[in-house]
C-alpha cells in the first residue's frame, strides 16, 4: 500500500507542475480598452493678428487675414485624437465703427467674407461665407477692449455672426483658416479685397470636439515560476 501511495503522490505531483507549467505559458488575455468619451474644448491655436477681448463676452477675437499659404492663416494644432475631429468657431465680419459717419448718413455697409479652412498640405476641407449689413450700433455684436476710444474700447467690432462646422479627417495633426476675399458695398461704391496679408474677417469660440487616444496599456507583470510540492517520503 506504502508503494502504491508514494507513485499516485508522484503522479499527482507531475500532473499539477505540468497543468501550472501551461497556465503560465498561456497568453495573457487583456480586456479590450474601453472606447472614451467624445470631449468638447477651446481649441490651441497661433493667432496672427488678434484683435483683443470682448468687452460684454470676454471671448478672444482673431483676424483672419488673407494669403494663399495655410502657415500664414490662424493655425490650430489637434490635440492626439481618434477618429474623425470635429472643429467649430463663429465667423464675423469685422466693421470699422464710425459715429460721424452714422450721423452724417453714410455708415451703411454691407459686407461678404469669404475664408476656408485647409490642411497643412493645402487641402481645402471647407469654405464659410458671413454676410451682413451695417446701419447702427445695435448691428456690432459687441466692442473690443483695449483701443483708445471712449472707454478703452477699439474702433474695430465685429459684426454679424455665421456659426461654421468642419470635419476634420482623422489623420490630420493641424489645420488652419485662411482668409480668401472680402466684398464691401458701400454708399459710395463696392470694394473687393483679395490681398494677401490683409484682414478680411474675425473668429471667435473657436472649439474641437473629439474621442482622445487611449493611452498606451501597461504591460502586466510576470508571474513567479510555479515551485512542485515536495513530495512525501
Amino acid at each position: 500500500m506504502s508503494r502504491r501511495l508514494g507513485a499516485l503522490v508522484v503522479v499527482v505531483s507531475l500532473l499539477w507542475t505540468t497543468t501550472a507549467a501551461a497556465q503560465q505559458r498561456r497568453p495573457v488575455r487583456r480586456a479590450p480598452a474601453k472606447p472614451l468619451p467624445p470631449v468638447t474644448e477651446p481649441a490651441a491655436f497661433q493667432c496672427p493678428s488678434p484683435l483683443g477681448a470682448g468687452a460684454t463676452s470676454k471671448r478672444e477675437f482673431c483676424d483672419v487675414v488673407s494669403g494663399r499659404d495655410p502657415a500664414d492663416g490662424i493655425v490650430l494644432t489637434l490635440p492626439p485624437h481618434s477618429g474623425d475631429v470635429t472643429l467649430s468657431f463663429m465667423l464675423h465680419n469685422r466693421h470699422t465703427y464710425s459715429e460721424e459717419l452714422i450721423k452724417s448718413g453714410k455708415g451703411y455697409r454691407k459686407y461678404t467674407a469669404t475664408v476656408g479652412v485647409l490642411t497643412a498640405d493645402n487641402t481645402l476641407l471647407a469654405r464659410a461665407v458671413v454676410q451682413n449689413e451695417f446701419r447702427a450700433a445695435s448691428d456690432l455684436v459687441e466692442r473690443i477692449t483695449g483701443g483708445a476710444g471712449p472707454g478703452g474700447l477699439k474702433a474695430v467690432a465685429p459684426t454679424g455672426a455665421e456659426p461654421v462646422t468642419v470635419m476634420i479627417p482623422a489623420e490630420e495633426n493641424s489645420v488652419s483658416i485662411l482668409g480668401e476675399k472680402l466684398l464691401v458695398i458701400r454708399p459710395e461704391g463696392t470694394d473687393s479685397f483679395t490681398t494677401p496679408g490683409r484682414p478680411v474677417a474675425l473668429v471667435s469660440n473657436v472649439q474641437l470636439t473629439y474621442v482622445p487616444k487611449p493611452a498606451p496599456a501597461a504591460t502586466p507583470a510576470a508571474k513567479p515560476a510555479a515551485r512542485s510540492p515536495r513530495s512525501k517520503k
